[in-house]
């Protein structure tokens, strides 16, 4: 009866230890999972340069009341009065924790070069179940029907001669080269690129559209999903970013951000009879805090228009932390 008593004392307190330890990870748990709500941070995986896998997303939040976008605000009117644009769009989110920002986030624009990006997503794509057809050979082309380039590529292909789709991809993505842009349009069913719009329930431009528009938070959308790896695969992800990053036009995001911060960015410009429209979009990978930042604008110059977009992204570079 003494050893029943006794086996009976020490399971009692197997079970009450138990319930005191389940009790202290549950309360551990629900202040973790508190404090994560009050940081209102996304989680994302590391180990990558260019991308950063999300694990989980947080609330979304928005920046529009911030003092921030009263001085944005103020730069756009300045410029506008100026003369330098007519209007202007901008796209910010906090790559951390989702914060955005948006300003005139209604207004459709011509996205011109920009649409270079999903064009390289469409190929990337295929070649997740075919890597080697990267180092297909394309003969380079050149589509009369092509808009001018105003600001034109400081290399091109040399139409006639074969290069692999990478190769190709890179004077696309790097010298915003339209003959390569051309080449891969050439040689890609309609289907695959059509397929990455309307993934993203963005509608695809048509064959018989003169132009096509958009707005800067749908445009948005090509960075996000590169950045998150939640279309393409970490490594196809992190090979689009790398090559954006290697963008030779200097006058738009880049421009007053220092040297050694990493930009992976695209920009499109178009001409037409009335106004002329100029664009940059990407990330930058400020230490600890990157974000997202797209700036749309139309105006009559392009060299003017570039000064809006370098003075939004100086001070966004300056005061996001």
């Amino acid at each position: 009866m003494k050893k029943l008593n006794i086996s009976h004392l020490y399971l009692s307190l197997i079970l009450i230890t138990i319930f005191v330890f389940t009790l202290l990870y549950q309360a551990k748990y629900i202040k973790t999972q508190s404090d994560n709500i009050d940081n209102n941070s996304e989680i994302h995986q590391s180990g990558y340069k260019y991308i950063s896998p999300l694990l989980e997303c947080a609330n979304p939040s928005s920046l529009n009341k911030s003092k921030l976008e009263e001085e944005l605000q103020d730069i756009i009117h300045k410029h506008r009065e100026e003369k330098n644009i007519t209007s202007a769009s901008l796209y910010l989110r906090d790559l951390n924790n989702g914060f955005w920002l948006e300003i005139n986030e209604d207004e459709q624009f011509t996205p011109a070069s920009l649409l270079k990006v999903p064009l390289m997503i469409a190929y990337l794509k295929l070649a997740e179940s075919d890597p080697d057809s990267l180092n297909n050979k394309l003969t380079a082309i050149e589509n009369n029907k092509s808009t001018t380039q105003n600001i034109p590529p400081a290399h091109k292909l040399e139409i006639g001669q074969e290069y692999t789709v990478m190769d190709v991809i890179k004077a696309m993505i790097i010298y915003s080269d339209n003959a390569a842009s051309d080449t891969l349009i050439a040689n890609i069913n309609p289907n695959d690129l059509q397929n990455i719009y309307l993934d993203l329930n963005i509608r695809a431009p048509k064959g018989t559209d003169t132009e096509n528009y958009m707005n800067i938070q749908e445009y948005s959308s090509f960075f996000r999903i590169l950045y998150n790896a939640s279309y393409l695969n970490k490594e196809m992800s992190e090979q689009a970013l790398k090559i954006l990053s290697l963008s030779q036009y200097n006058h738009g995001l880049r421009a007053t951000i220092p040297a050694n911060i990493v930009i992976a960015h695209k920009f499109g410009e178009r001409d037409f009879a009335d106004a002329k429209q100029l664009h940059d979009c990407g990330i930058i990978y400020k230490k600890d805090n990157p974000y997202l930042l797209c700036i749309m604008t139309r105006g009559f110059d392009f060299n003017n228009m570039s000064m809006p977009i370098q003075e939004l992204s100086n001070l966004i570079y300056k005061n996001f932390n």
